[in-house]
């Protein structure tokens, strides 16, 4: 199994193929429209303008488990991030990370890089999954971890 085995929601209600980023690396960050740490959206498409054309590729996945930080509907959250942060990256369809109605792609995800805890679960919004091009999952990066501050180990993954 990788990461590119795996099929998600997008915003729109269509099915995507996490196998069509086979070749990029992936940096899969949980988010939310109104947590103290949503102004990482800058430095996620900072990085997204950065390291594009080397081969990144930040994918979005709202959630709404942590202190209800994303109310909104998945078109409200598209012109959220479009209008507030220029998003250029996939925002896709609002997930659980975390419990038994999970994704699927989420719960790959925390069995491949648990966290620093006695379990696996997603602490907060904007923790961060660094996958390689090849779909396995590298590292994962805590929700303080700032982008700016991760950015030349995710380079480094390119």
């Amino acid at each position: 199994m990788s990461v590119h085995d795996y099929s998600v929601a997008t915003a729109e209600g269509e099915t995507k193929s996490l196998g069509d980023y086979a070749g990029q690396t992936l940096l899969i960050v949980n988010v939310a429209s109104k947590c103290g740490l949503t102004p990482q959206y800058t430095g996620l498409e900072a990085m997204q303008q950065s390291l594009g054309a080397k081969g990144l590729q930040v994918l979005g996945f709202p959630s709404n488990q942590f202190g209800a930080q994303e109310p909104g509907s998945n078109e409200e959250i598209q012109q959220f991030c479009s209008t507030t942060y220029g998003v250029s990256f996939p925002v896709f369809a609002k997930v659980d990370v975390n419990g038994d109605e999970a994704d699927p792609l989420y719960g790959y995800l925390r069995t491949e890089a648990p966290g620093d805890g006695e379990t696996d679960d997603i602490p907060w919004n904007f923790t961060k999954f660094l996958v390689g091009p090849d779909g396995t999952v590298i590292k994962r990066f805590g929700p303080r971890e700032t982008p700016e501050e991760i950015t030349d180990e995710v380079a480094a993954a390119l």
